[in-house]
């Protein structure tokens, strides 16, 4: 059963609207509404909500709600909505106390940050954070291309992608980055996927996250795409460029797709599966050449649901 999805949805809950797939199974809890950035032009997920922060109280409540319900079953829990890092430490501490508190056998608690709060966070207070009990962080990296990053309007250049990465394991969180495959389009997937893998090298984070790059309606770039001012990248140059991205990582960390509209499952720890995941892609581009119901296929799969 997915924790916090059938019961509380009966009840006075808040409940955030978007988790990452690998938390299906966790407890949602919503310290934060919407986003506080909401700029990205390739996003639609918070457009039509006000940023806010929730009151202490409500959170307690919330939790105490979640406790009446499912007692000790609680193991991992997701903070919602897009970047808790930006309420006030002290704030943030007391909602992890007594989250811990009221679950005394969580073995893990996430949530979505940015490059950019997490550059401006002191590192003392990162530090105090991860003690207080939130321990994996998911951040947004998209493209390592500055002109890119610039472009989809990130809000953070590759330095501050990579200072906020490493003060980020440096106070002890994990550390997953997200890379959006596709969002160079037909005519930047070299540039997106070398710049890529220069920023993720650097880094080096325990887990890369693949998406592949589906224009949503109420976003900048699906209008620009409607408009010819985008041309989306077909599922060979997509291939192509994670190919390309996997040739150029020299990392130890977890590369994951677990998203239904990737192209291909490709898992592995990194650098023993690199070659292995390449000869999976080879393996698809061979078969792909002259085949057009395989790539109808896959340029299906790629839309069956949002980001």
């Amino acid at each position: 059963m997915t924790i916090g999805r059938f019961g509380l949805r009966r009840r006075d809950y808040d409940f955030p609207p978007f988790r990452p797939p690998s938390e299906a199974n966790s407890l949602l809890l919503r310290v934060t509404r919407g986003c506080p950035w909401n700029r990205c032009t390739f996003c639609s997920m918070y457009k039509t909500m006000k940023f806010e922060i929730r009151d202490l109280e409500e959170i307690q409540s919330d939790i105490e709600l979640a406790k009446e319900l499912y007692g000790d079953r609680i193991r991992t829990v997701f903070i919602g909505d897009s970047n808790s890092l930006v309420v006030k430490t002290e704030t943030l501490v007391r909602v992890l106390e007594f989250l811990h508190s009221s679950f005394p056998h969580i073995e893990r608690v996430t949530s979505y940050g940015r490059a950019k709060t997490l550059c401006k966070k002191p590192m003392e207070d990162l530090e105090r954070i991860y003690r207080a009990g939130l321990t994996r962080l998911h951040v947004g990296l998209e493209t390592g291309d500055r002109d890119l990053l610039k472009e989809i309007e990130k809000g953070a250049t590759p330095e501050e992608m990579i200072e906020g990465g490493k003060k980020a394991k440096q106070a002890g969180f994990e550390y997953s980055l997200y890379v959006l495959l596709g969002i160079g389009g037909e005519e930047r997937w070299e540039k997106h996927a070398k710049g890529t893998a220069e920023v993720l090298n650097q880094i080096d984070p325990h887990f890369i996250r693949v998406r592949t790059f589906i224009p949503q309606p109420a976003s900048q770039l699906y209008e620009a795409m409607e408009e010819g001012g985008f041309r989306s990248a077909c599922p060979e140059t997509i291939l192509k460029e994670t190919k390309l991205l996997l040739e150029e990582l020299h990392v130890t960390s977890q590369f994951v797709s677990d998203h239904v509209s990737n192209l291909l499952p490709l898992h592995g720890k990194l650098p023993e599966d690199k070659e292995r995941m390449i000869q999976t892609i080879d393996d698809v581009l061979e078969k792909l050449n002259g085949d057009n119901r395989l790539e109808n296929e896959m340029e299906m799969r790629r839309h069956l649901t949002n980001l």
